[in-house]
């Protein structure tokens, strides 16, 4: 290590991550430096590689793969140094990765590839790179792993077991290696993570004394709920707040229809109302009220008792006008394609199959993604052919076809629901009702 380098120990590596950005240095990074810190052993390392382009890996590496992680409450900043990832590499480096990989000593391999990254295929998708690794674990004769994914998906280790056998299934022997071998454990993950600005630089300088040239911000709240099996063990996380459960579906729901949807609906609502972010559309009546029946909607269907759910609420509003967090709707509404079919449509669904009504909030949202398809603001690779059709002087059409996007099985579309979203069209394109300072709460 440098001679400058405020790192105090190197830990061996014992995690390997893909995905290396600020979230997973915000999380599970976190949960691994406050683990270590209890731990009186060797503590346990982090080998993170980037998941496309190699530019967190060179600034990290330029600084001895030291960082801050400064947390902004509302009431002002608070910063420490996390020294956990021992090692920042550029994902393209497949010998790296292989022989991380293959490492004995690693037994947890983690994943923050977002929900479009499970869909990306090809050499260089994340699947075939984790299948590539578990090969070359294989060949290598080491010892089992825990795959963990860090991802806003629905039984996401399921996701990735099934992803991780497809992409092998025309090598029988891996297939057959990966059964035996390799653990995949499905979580919950929660922590809002804005993007850092050159000003945090400062902010990092005066807290630490440390120049970094990669602070990362996030709000002080943080969870992390696992389920499965770590075949060779794993840092003790429960230490920071972890949770280990049998059955993490209920707390999935939770956070994608409470924590997630709302934050699709303050983004897509609230850009149309030239908020720019979550605290912003959370001090605009109208956005915030959406939320609210959002949640009111998705409440019945979550197998929660009133007095958890109304903690759940409390705890998400202070989180939302925690205005220091400037969490931007713009970067919220990217992928709204992927986003929207878990978030909302699953909720909707779950009320038609328990006999409720049509949730009109939920509709509202999907409607007003189909507007922001329209927008200059729009990033949303999936969705391109949608964007190129949408029509919507015919909000009819314009809602089957965003519903054939985000549900492609007919049998699982509700007729009552899309309908709905054609309704909803019809109400938000009244734009100049929605932008009067008649009908905008304060900001």
């Amino acid at each position: 290590m440098g001679a400058d380098s405020p790192r105090t120990k190197r830990h061996p590596v014992r995690i390997v991550h893909l995905g290396l950005g600020a979230f997973h240095r915000a999380h599970q990074a976190w949960y691994t430096q406050l683990a270590n810190d209890a731990d009186t052993d060797e503590g346990w390392g982090i080998a993170a590689f980037t998941g496309r382009s190699p530019d967190a890996a060179t600034v990290l590496a330029a600084q001895d793969d030291v960082y801050t992680l400064i947390e902004r409450a509302g009431a002002g900043d608070s910063a420490r140094l996390i020294e956990s990832i021992s090692v920042a590499a550029d994902g393209a480096d497949e010998s790296l990765w292989r022989a991380a990989m293959a490492d004995p000593a690693v037994a947890i391999v983690t994943l923050t590839i977002t929900e479009a990254g499970y869909r990306a295929m090809g050499p260089a998708s994340a699947g075939a790179r984790l299948a590539d690794g578990l090969r070359a674990r294989r060949a290598a004769g080491s010892p089992p792993i825990a795959v963990v994914s860090c991802d806003n998906l629905p039984g996401n280790g399921e996701v990735v077991r099934d992803l991780v056998r497809g992409i092998a299934s025309t090598d029988p022997g891996l297939v057959d290696w990966v059964d035996g071998n390799v653990s995949f454990v499905s979580t919950m993950v929660d922590r809002i993570t804005p993007a850092s600005t050159p000003r945090d630089q400062a902010i990092a300088r005066t807290l630490t004394g440390f120049a970094d040239a990669a602070p990362v911000v996030t709000e002080p709240f943080s969870e992390w709920v696992l389920s499965g099996a770590f075949p060779s063990g794993r840092p003790e996380w429960d230490v920071a707040g972890a949770r280990f459960v049998d059955d993490i579906e209920p707390f999935e729901r939770r956070k994608l229809w409470l924590l997630n949807a709302g934050h699709s609906a303050l983004a897509y609502l609230g850009l149309l109302r030239e908020c720019t972010t979550i605290a912003e559309a959370m001090a605009d009546s109208v956005c915030r009220d959406a939320l609210e029946a959002v949640w009111a909607e998705a409440s019945p269907v979550l197998p929660f008792d009133a007095a958890e759910l109304e903690v759940q609420f409390a705890t998400l509003r202070s989180r939302f006008e925690n205005a220091r967090i400037e969490h931007r709707l713009v970067q919220i509404a990217q992928d709204g394609s992927q986003k929207l079919p878990p978030r909302i449509l699953d909720a909707a669904r779950a009320r038609a199959e328990a006999g409720l009504p049509v949730g009109v909030a939920e509709a509202r949202v999907v409607a007003a993604w189909i507007i922001h398809l329209t927008t200059d603001a729009v990033r949303d690779p999936g969705a391109q052919a949608l964007v190129r059709m949408l029509d919507l002087r015919d909000v009819e059409a314009s809602a089957h076809d965003a519903i054939a996007l985000l549900e492609p099985e007919p049998s699982r579309v509700d007729a009552a629901f899309v309908a709905e979203v054609a309704r909803q069209l019809v109400e938000l394109r009244r734009l100049d009702d929605l932008t009067t300072p008649e009908t905008r709460g304060a900001r």
